[in-house]
């Protein structure tokens, strides 16, 4: 048998409702199920670092989705956050915001950090995965077009870089792209492979 059938003999649900984590995983060729559940609060004690925010975060989503987890079942739940200089950059709540931030990481370098838990009824393992990206310096008219074509009110540093202004914007990136797009494939499949060799 191989590994993607192994994974597939699983009752895999993603508890997110992200289009983008929802087409990576379908990508990686994993059947799974969507959680429809009311999005937690997304709030986390003040002292915690970077890299601990999105998997203090995800290990909440899965905890929120616990009555689905049977004996078959592999849940998968994930948050990215978007930090510059030690400052985590929200969504922004509107024009005014995602024009704020997005000046802010003109001409700099921020990390996008992706937490993942994996959830079954016998065990749990979390972690991230974290990439450098770099924006050239962005005038206020490609600012102002970005925001006015994309809306990017739903994505943590206001921004896509699926979109126009990944293309036009960022110079390069250390790390996983898909990781930016909010899933870590890579990571993600070998943590399950992983995890289904322990489960059994």
């Amino acid at each position: 048998m191989d590994i993607l059938e192994k994974l597939n003999k699983y009752d895999i649900i993603l508890a997110s409702q992200s289009p983008r984590r929802q087409y990576l995983l379908q990508e990686l060729g994993l059947k799974f199920k969507i959680a429809r559940r009311a999005l937690i609060k997304e709030e986390y004690p003040s002292d915690l670092h970077c890299t601990e925010i999105p998997v203090y975060l995800a290990i909440n989503k899965a905890q929120a989705c616990i009555d689905l987890i049977k004996s078959n079942t592999i849940l998968i739940a994930a948050d990215t956050i978007v930090c510059l200089n030690n400052e985590v950059l929200d969504k922004p709540d509107d024009y005014k915001e995602a024009f704020r931030i997005l000046q802010k990481l003109s001409g700099n370098k921020h990390q996008v950090i992706t937490g993942i838990c994996i959830k079954s009824n016998e065990r749990e393992v979390a972690f991230y995965s974290k990439s450098d990206v770099y924006f050239r310096n962005l005038t206020d008219p490609e600012i102002e077009y970005y925001i006015k074509h994309y809306k990017p009110f739903d994505k943590a540093g206001s921004y896509g870089i699926q979109e126009w202004i990944g293309y036009a914007g960022i110079e390069k990136i250390e790390g996983s792209y898909f990781n930016v797009m909010g899933l870590p494939t890579e990571q993600l499949y070998n943590e399950l492979i992983k995890f289904v060799e322990t489960e059994k």
